[in-house]
């Protein structure tokens, strides 16, 4: 390690210490040739996370976009900065746990809108108004009526009964007779 005071490239250290809960080591040394100490700190090297947009571009993942969004459907809500701040965090740690080295933008989105789910329903709505990109006030009438739901939101493919894969933006397929009523006919 060079020092920062003299460029001298041979150095010790002198103590060594787990720091930012155990996600990083602080190290102090002392050089060599100057004998003046100095701090270094070591992280692990975290592979880039890639976000896949819509459109099948790639960039990398931001944490700033994560938490803006989050802010903007939090804005005049009584929801703390420090709870922003968590629920982003807490998202990113998930998302890098798994071994994939990119996700995609819609998979964000429903971590998003389920967190805030059960951080502040008005936020919920808004982001979701956005994100579903709502047309009419029936798309708020549904979505509140799903959000009266004490199931958390299902993600934007779900197996229906005949165990076909439908998408929650298309309306419902109507039941038969036999499925209204309860009766086999």
């Amino acid at each position: 390690m060079r020092c920062p005071y003299c460029g001298g490239l041979d150095d010790r250290v002198v103590d060594s210490r787990a720091a930012e809960g155990g996600q990083a080591i602080r190290r102090r040394r002392e050089c060599s040739k100057c004998a003046r100490r100095f701090s270094t700190r070591e992280v692990v090297e975290e592979i880039p996370l890639m976000v896949v947009k819509r459109n099948g571009s790639r960039e990398p993942f931001d944490l700033a976009k994560i938490v803006a969004g989050i802010e903007r459907s939090c804005k005049n809500r009584p929801v703390p900065t420090e709870d922003v701040q968590r629920v982003a965090r807490q998202m990113e740690a998930r998302l890098r746990n798994t071994a994939a080295k990119e996700v995609d933008s819609r998979a964000i989105g429903l971590r998003v809108l389920a967190a805030l789910r059960d951080l502040d329903e008005v936020a919920y709505l808004r982001f979701a108004s956005v994100y579903k990109d709502f047309q009419r006030i029936t798309d708020f009438q549904k979505e509140v009526g799903l959000l009266r739901k004490t199931s958390p939101p299902k993600s934007r493919r779900s197996a229906n009964r005949t165990g076909s894969v439908t998408s929650p933006a298309a309306p419902p397929r109507p039941a038969g007779p036999a499925a209204q009523t309860g009766r086999d006919s």
